[in-house]
């Protein structure tokens, strides 16, 4: 199911809730309750507890956005790392050169197809993955250059498959979703407590308060799915991108 179908079905059955509750408690009120005699202490409770629950969603957001754009900059220090390890290698040989580029481009059409699909699907790099930068590691680590031409492009080789590997592992660790389990208890208990409010305020007089009150609960339930999208970073909606290695190898299918 898309997703957007399911953000349409959660808001739209948060309203249905609010409006099923309002209506209900509307009915079974007694004759002579008076909605205008909320103590002003419940008011104001209300009002607290929306601002505070109003900062820790922006703080959530803040922090699954921060994960998944530092998500997308492992992607980004990866790619350039083994386009720098490709070109570098221009120095050297033809048969080692051609070799080196081989297994990059064979890694990289890797990443951007098997694995990719391994990380949304099971939040997770693949073992072949892993197999394929060993081998750009060897065939870099392993050649003994023969000039002082190929000997000064030797150590930035290495510093990039270095670079290349810590990107990796960053990426490798940054697949699954971000929010712990209680933040999560936090934020749908807040929620509750946040639209229970609501009932505390008796708002139950006019049809424009209703339909604030659906619209306010709509909201809420858009924010948190929100939170939810941009928890696993190659998984779910605006996701990291594979794109920088596709733009810097364009040869390679994607």
């Amino acid at each position: 199911m898309p997703e957007w179908l399911v953000l349409t079905f959660a808001m739209l059955a948060v309203c249905a809730v609010v409006v099923i509750i309002t209506v209900v408690r509307h009915n079974t009120a007694a004759v002579d309750e008076d909605p205008n005699e909320t103590p002003d202490v419940i008011e104001y409770m209300t009002m607290w507890i929306g601002v505070v629950y109003a900062i820790v969603l922006g703080l959530a957001i803040a922090g699954v956005w921060e994960g998944r754009s530092a998500a997308q900059d492992h992607v980004q220090a990866e790619a350039v790392a083994l386009h720098e390890i490709s070109e570098r290698v221009r120095v050297y040989p033809p048969d080692v050169r051609n070799r080196i580029r081989d297994d990059v481009n064979t890694y990289v059409g890797h990443v951007v197809t098997t694995e990719w699909k391994e990380m949304s699907d099971d939040g997770k790099v693949t073992e072949r993955g892993t197999e394929l930068l060993d081998r750009i590691r060897r065939d870099v680590t392993d050649y003994e250059p023969k000039t002082d031409f190929e000997a000064q492009a030797y150590q930035p080789l290495v510093d990039q498959v270095t670079a290349a590997d810590q990107a990796r592992s960053a990426r490798a660790s940054s697949t699954g979703e971000t929010m712990p389990g209680v933040v999560w208890f936090g934020l749908i208990a807040g929620a509750v407590v946040t639209i229970g409010m609501i009932f505390a305020l008796q708002i139950r007089r006019t049809a424009r308060e209703l339909i604030l009150a659906g619209l306010f609960s709509a909201l809420i339930a858009f924010l948190l799915f929100l939170i939810w999208d941009f928890d696993a970073p190659y998984s779910r909606g605006v996701t990291a991108s594979a794109d920088p290695f596709l733009d810097l190898f364009p040869n390679v299918d994607g």
